[in-house]
């Protein structure tokens, strides 16, 4: 894949996007994903969803300089609102969110989720109610990358429809990224533990509210059995 233009997060997006499929990414903001995708023949058509108008206006732009406009569609709308039965989406790519408001825009228009086969999603946090909405709504994750870019850790999970019974470790730590326990992954919560231990000592010193304080303890404990 040509990485022109493309994030290490955004190529590894790409990568989980499989070969010829018809795309809708969210939130598209330049169209540098679709553009990437469509030039290096990994996937047939796409819509570049947005729904501010400068994004919009600029992915348009980008598109139509790339010789790109008869194979990327530039929709305006809200999430799933950009695209229709009658495009035949298959592949959803949700990047550069929070992971509560990626699973906002999924439950908004889950009704139209019937017909997507991938979901690869990006969440910038919020990783865990991301997994809990995925779970209950009929998809499984089949694959997760954490990676690590400018000093910022993202994670990346690739889902399809499925039943799914993730127990509490898996959905906090998620189930393949705890199982490889990659360095970027041990650095991520080491430094969640630190941090969870530095509110620890100012709730000890300025807080009377003891059930925060037994909250913070098991979560401090909880972090430390899985690292």
């Amino acid at each position: 894949m040509n990485n022109e233009k493309l994030s290490n997060r955004l190529k590894i997006v790409g990568d989980f996007v499989p070969q010829n499929s018809r795309l809708l990414d969210v939130g598209s903001d330049h169209a540098y994903l679709p553009i990437n995708l469509q030039k290096n023949g990994k996937i047939s058509y796409a819509i570049a969803g947005e729904v501010v108008d400068g994004p919009y206006q600029s992915a348009v732009a980008n598109v139509k300089s790339q010789g790109l406009s008869d194979k990327i569609d530039v929709r305006l709308a809200n999430g799933l609102e950009a695209f229709t039965e009658e495009d035949n989406i298959d592949t959803i790519t949700i990047a550069g969110m929070g992971g509560s408001l990626i699973s906002q825009i999924l439950d908004a228009g889950k009704e139209k989720l019937h017909s997507i086969d991938n979901l690869v999603l990006q969440p910038n946090n919020s990783e865990r109610n991301l997994r809990i909405w995925l779970q209950e709504n009929g998809f499984t994750i089949v694959d997760e990358v954490i990676l690590e870019e400018n000093e910022k850790i993202y994670e990346v999970i690739f889902s399809k429809h499925g039943e799914s019974n993730l127990n509490e470790t898996q959905i906090e730590f998620g189930p393949f990224l705890n199982q490889e326990k990659s360095q970027v992954f041990k650095k991520k919560w080491t430094r969640e533990f630190e941090k969870q231990n530095k509110i620890l000592k100012n709730l000890r010193e300025n807080s009377q509210d003891s059930h925060r304080v037994k909250e913070i303890e098991a979560k401090i404990q909880f972090i430390e059995e899985n690292l």
